[in-house]
């Protein structure tokens, strides 16, 4: 699996307004890009698939912007990546036991494998929060996370 630029944005963006959450005010997208060093206009499109993903809230108007709709600790990479790119998977190969997936040799053995690698995929990036990914930048040492 390789995380697009949008998933690689979009957990840039959030990390940013999780290092500022104690201002409890919105953050324009101007000064999300400015602290990221992210594309203003790619960032807004980026913003509002977040928003439709229910990880962010927005303000219009004076002193609008975007705020976390969630706590740090209940948002995952995971959810993030997810929001922006569709679901994590291995590839799109359809699943073993459906539509004929199986009617080849060896075919639904790896249809099972790249379901289970997607699988674990999912897992790990899961298995890190926004909250882990500010201490990390606030130079506390990661926590040790099992290999799914």
């Amino acid at each position: 699996m390789k995380v697009s630029t949008r998933g690689d944005y979009a957990s840039r963006a959030l990390l940013s307004l999780a290092l500022h959450d104690d201002s409890q005010s919105p953050t324009s997208v101007r000064d999300i890009a400015e602290r990221t060093g992210l594309p203003q206009p790619y960032l807004e499109q980026i913003l509002l698939a977040l928003k439709g993903a229910g990880l962010v809230r927005s303000k219009r108007g004076v002193g609008g912007g975007y705020v976390l709709a969630r706590s740090p600790e209940e948002i995952t990479l995971g959810q993030i990546v997810s929001a922006v790119d569709g679901p994590i998977v291995a590839g799109d190969f359809g699943r073993p036991h459906e539509n004929g997936a199986c009617e080849h040799e060896g075919q639904c053995i790896l249809l099972t494998v790249w379901s289970d690698v997607g699988e674990h995929m999912r897992g790990h990036l899961d298995s890190f929060t926004l909250d882990d990914m500010v201490s990390r930048a606030r130079g506390n040492p990661a926590p040790a996370r099992p290999l799914h």
